[in-house]
């Protein structure tokens, strides 16, 4: 892991890779995940780059895969995960896994072609037997018929689908029969009456079970149907409308005889379709359990292959089409492991002529790489969710793993909440290596790629709750009190000592519902709880006025060393891009401003405490009307805090004004004069520790100079430096604009800190709030019912403390803390315009097996 205060030093190297070493060498830089390809065919179209044809072919391997993968998955076959990578097939065996693959492909698409085809045959003849039984029904039923002429005798005896009486009538009738669908039948049969006017007999039948549909496979309600009619035109009518409705036909048989034979004949082959069917599964089964064995190790090799390919189509050939010449950015650290994954990619290849690389000077801007682990990746991914960091910047990362649990602790200060989040952090972390957590759901992956963080969070939490005493809603009296109510008695006082005192008697105990306990009588306050609030202002009145003015000045001083931090940080920047003016034009006008404002409120806060004790408290004056008065310059004196007060605040006051025009002015002006080649002081660099190229600060400085390795050392006297891009309105508008962002930041951000306060608050009324409507009202019941009705009531307040204190709650603070260093903290010095480095590693591809053929 390499230092997490700054990013990593970054080269820019070129490659030269043989025609026939460069897929061994690029996957031997892909297993190790060293560098960063930069695009040399950007005006290239993605179909006339040299390894489009490669690319297509992995993307028929990929295709033929996921058609596995997912007969397989229909098979409810286990897909096989192994734990390690196998690495990029080599070349030779490429054709060969292909051919393997096409010719599975055609078996497995042809068997189930084959498979497809009996189960749909199996379905129809199941459907025709149902629809035998049926209709033998219907032949049984007499339906009454009116003669036409008065020379036909009457037929209410005989039955109207008899053969020989359709004879005497002289007419030739016909049967359409089969299934259709439940939620059609009333259309069809409207349709059949509007369209046949009536010259059709329809009866239906509900099938007691559903059938499999032979075309969708759905398991649907069917109803078989019997149509007669009479003449050819209506029947080809018939037979549209059963079209159209999608109705399955079958055959219906003219005599008994016929039904027999066709009911025997569709046993028969029933039963040797279920035979063949059942076969025919099983040798598909045994193909897919093959193909599953070695399924895996294809996909992660196809989509190496594949990245492989799209990174050499990033390469640009020599003049002679013999070799490739590729750029990469890569850390300092790593150019001895990229050496070697070069070597190792030839020596693979068995070429004659090693592929090397050279590193190659640069202007432009390299990408940002942090190195981070399972624990501080959370909290840089804090950070870069507001803005990868510039090159070679403070990284915020390293003080956000304390300052950020910690600023949420302040808000979230319950020891028994905090232990819960702490227990629940601390199970994700023991069980880090389960495979169920790193293949959860979205919700639960969130928590658990957070675990680190809720662990400090809970931590903290339980530290800060400790300072509150605070421990859902209630206080925990660990080391006793250290105020003692018998000392108010007057009793245990003098004579002499009860006038100048108000102290208690039987009488005021008795009749008074609040009683007062008075600091400055001897005895009463013995001294300072040893850690955190003392438990007695639990059952004060006035405990909510003790607690806001304690956490609200609390929040005031975090905040402003917070901030004053931040700035501070800025200065570290400023020297490492060895802008020394800045740190004097800039911050120290920033830091003044804070300091002699803000940082002297914090200094009020705690002289305050520290002189004025109990006996002399109600003579302290107001902090908040000496700030103020620090502005306003009252004519009459006041008693102030300390002697000499007026004149420091005035000399406090009048370097506040003084740092404003420095600010605004001072780094424009500065520019200017450099500009004008009056001075050249401090702008050598060496490396690639840049500002962004297209900076003003950086025109203004460097000019049209090359940059030159070397100490940072003054030449004997100054070159002139002309720049035609220098804009003076330019850097003045852009200074004014963050002198002015930053004058009135200080107030607001100031003021912003009070959220730690306020929700500390909230916090810590919703659980009091959540103990008096339930478990108090619970503990209150007599004993006869009072157990019953405790478990529930527990059981209630368990839920509602998860649900509402600790995700509602915690989400808001959470919330609350990321936008304190974001906005508060970050715009101090972080500006966040960096490009993040992305490898090329196949550890980004192995992951996404299961999401992306599933």
């Amino acid at each position: 892991m390499g230092s997490l205060f700054r990013s990593e030093t970054m080269c820019l190297a070129q490659l030269f890779l043989q025609s026939g070493t460069a897929y061994e060498c690029l996957s031997a830089l892909g297993e190790k995940g060293l560098v960063q390809f930069r695009d040399l065919n950007q005006n290239v179209s993605s179909f006339q780059r040299k390894f489009v044809g490669e690319v297509k072919r992995c993307e028929e391997l990929e295709r033929i895969l996921a058609y596995l993968v997912q007969e397989i998955n229909r098979a409810d076959i286990p897909l096989p995960e192994g734990e390690t990578s196998p690495p990029a097939p080599p070349l030779k065996q490429v054709l060969e896994m292909q051919e393997q693959l096409q010719k599975l492909e055609v078996e497995l698409r042809e068997v189930t072609k084959n498979k497809e085809k009996l189960r749909k045959n199996l379905l129809e003849l199941i459907e025709y037997t149902h629809m035998l039984r049926v209709t033998k029904t219907f032949v049984k039923r007499n339906v009454e018929f009116e003669p036409t002429y008065e020379e036909f005798p009457p037929l209410e005896n005989d039955s109207l689908l008899d053969y020989s009486c359709m004879q005497r009538l002289g007419a030739k009738l016909g049967f359409v029969s089969g299934l259709i669908n439940q939620g059609k039948v009333e259309a069809f049969e409207k349709m059949l009456w509007r369209v046949c006017k009536g010259y059709t007999i329809v009866t239906y039948a509900e099938l007691d079970e559903p059938l499999e549909d032979p075309e969708t496979g759905e398991v649907i309600k069917w109803y078989v149907f019997l149509i007669s009619f009479w003449g050819e035109q209506i029947g080809h009518k018939v037979k549209k409308i059963c079209d159209c409705y999608h109705c399955h036909v079958y055959p219906y048989p003219n005599t008994a005889e016929e039904r027999k034979e066709i009911q025997e004949g569709l046993n028969t082959r029933i039963q040797d379709l279920y035979t063949v069917l059942h076969k025919t599964e099983d040798y598909l089964r045994q193909v897919l359990c093959k193909a599953a064995e070695s399924v895996y190790s294809h996909v992660i090799q196809v989509k190496k292959m594949k990245a492989i390919y799209h990174m050499l189509n990033m390469c640009s050939f020599d003049v002679t089409n013999k070799c490739l010449i590729a750029e990469v950015w890569c850390p300092e650290a790593d150019l001895h492991d990229l050496r070697r994954a070069l070597q190792e990619g030839s020596r693979e290849s068995g070429a004659t002529i090693p592929s090397f690389m050279n590193t190659i000077p640069t202007k432009e801007t390299p990408p940002t790489l942090i190195r981070t682990n399972k624990f501080t990746e959370g909290f840089q991914n804090i950070v870069d969710a507001y803005g990868v960091g510039s090159y070679r910047e403070v990284n915020p990362a390293l003080f956000t793993i304390v300052t950020f649990p910690f600023l949420f602790a302040v808000m979230f200060g319950d020891f028994g909440h905090g232990f819960v989040m702490f227990l629940f952090a601390l199970l994700l972390v023991l069980n880090e290596n389960h495979p169920r957590l790193n293949q959860s759901q979205e919700i639960l992956r969130m928590f658990f790629n957070g675990r680190y963080i809720l662990l400090l969070m809970g931590l903290f939490s339980v530290y800060t709750g400790l300072i509150y005493n605070d421990c859902f809603s209630k206080s925990v009296n660990l080391f006793g009190s250290g105020w003692n109510v018998s000392a108010m008695y007057s009793s245990g006082h003098a004579p002499a000592e009860r006038g100048k005192m108000v102290l208690w008697n039987d009488t005021i105990v008795r009749r008074s519902r609040v009683l007062q306990l008075d600091p400055s009588v001897p005895g009463v306050f013995q001294g300072p709880y040893p850690l955190g609030i003392d438990p007695i202002w639990n059952l004060a009145t006035n405990r909510l006025t003790f607690l806001n003015s304690f956490k609200m000045k609390m929040s005031v001083i975090l905040g402003i060393i917070h901030m004053t931090f931040g700035v501070i940080l800025g200065i570290f920047n400023h020297l490492h891009f060895r802008k020394k003016f800045n740190i004097y034009l800039v911050s120290v006008p920033e830091l003044l401003f804070m300091l002699c404002i803000f940082g002297y409120l914090i200094f009020m806060i705690v002289y305050k405490w520290l002189v004025y004790s109990a006996e002399t408290s109600r003579v302290a004056p107001s902090i908040l009307i000496e700030f103020i008065n620090m502005f306003l310059f009252p004519a009459s004196e006041t008693n102030g805090l300390y002697s000499g007060q007026e004149h420091v605040q005035r000399l406090l006051l009048a370097v506040t004004v003084l740092s404003v025009p420095v600010l605004f002015l001072g780094k424009p002006l500065f520019l200017l004069w450099l500009h004008n080649g009056r001075s050249c002081f401090g702008v050598s660099r060496s490396g690639y520790t840049l500002i962004r190229k297209e900076s003003e600060e950086e025109v203004s400085l460097l000019g049209n100079q090359d940059i030159e390795e070397g100490n940072n050392q003054m030449e004997d006297g100054c070159r002139e430096m002309t720049c035609e891009e220098f804009n003076f309105g330019e850097i003045l508008m852009t200074q004014v604009i963050h002198s002015i962002e930053y004058c009135l930041g200080c107030i607001s951000n100031t003021a912003s800190y009070l959220r730690l306060w306020a929700l500390s608050l909230a916090h810590a009324q919703l659980s009091d709030v959540l103990w008096t409507m339930l478990v108090r009202v619970g503990l209150r019941v007599d004993t006869t019912y009072g157990v019953l009705l405790l478990l529930p009531v527990i059981a209630l307040f368990a839920v509602l403390t998860i649900f509402i204190l600790l995700i509602m709650e915690g989400l808001s603070a959470f919330l609350h803390a990321i936008r304190l260093h974001w906005v508060e903290f970050q715009n101090k010095f972080y500006v966040g315009a960096g490009t993040k480095f992305v490898p090329f590693s196949f550890r980004l591809l192995s992951s996404k097996f299961s999401d992306d053929m599933a």
